[in-house]
């Protein structure tokens, strides 16, 4: 057991004392439980964000100010900031189809959606492909593959619901 003094306990010292003695791990989940909150919107805006934020950096790198100066600082941190954006929500949207895919969607739902399995691979690659790269055409593919997803979801939350 610790001895500790009131003095050490004052204030933020309770604080302090509990982050120095006791080890707490963060855990994110969307849901142990079968909570039935589902929904592909997370992923739908994420996809969107990713495509918008490819849209701005290549907007910014054909601007005049880019072509003469692209090593000034503002330049550096208006790309950058949008880099890091397009990145998080890329890993968003795996994160997001991924909880659909082993939390929601059942292997019963396979009758109603047969290529389900690869539909979700190809979008969780997609979405690795819009981190490595800057690619109008990759970022719409993704955006087009997660509507997919945000279908095939309406179609099996539809079919439950008939029974």
């Amino acid at each position: 057991m610790y001895k500790v003094s009131r003095n050490k306990l004052s204030k933020f010292g309770i604080i302090n004392f509990i982050k120095r003695n006791i080890s707490i791990d963060f855990v994110y989940a969307h849901c142990d439980v079968p909570c039935g909150i589902y929904d592909p919107f997370d992923a739908v805006m994420a996809a969107k964000t990713v495509a918008t934020m490819v849209e701005q950096i290549n907007t910014i790198k054909d601007t005049d100010e880019y072509k003469s100066n692209s090593g000034s600082i503002e330049i550096q941190n208006s790309i950058t900031r949008r880099i890091l954006v397009k990145e998080e929500h890329a890993e968003r949207v795996k994160r997001e189809v991924l909880i659909l895919w082993t939390d929601y969607f059942k292997a019963s739902d396979l009758a109603t959606i047969p290529d389900l399995h690869d539909l979700i691979w190809n979008t969780c690659k997609l979405a690795s492909l819009a981190k490595q790269t800057v690619s109008t055409e990759n970022a719409n593919n993704l955006v087009e593959s997660v509507s997919k997803v945000a279908e095939s979801f309406n179609k099996v939350k539809e079919a439950r619901a008939k029974g």
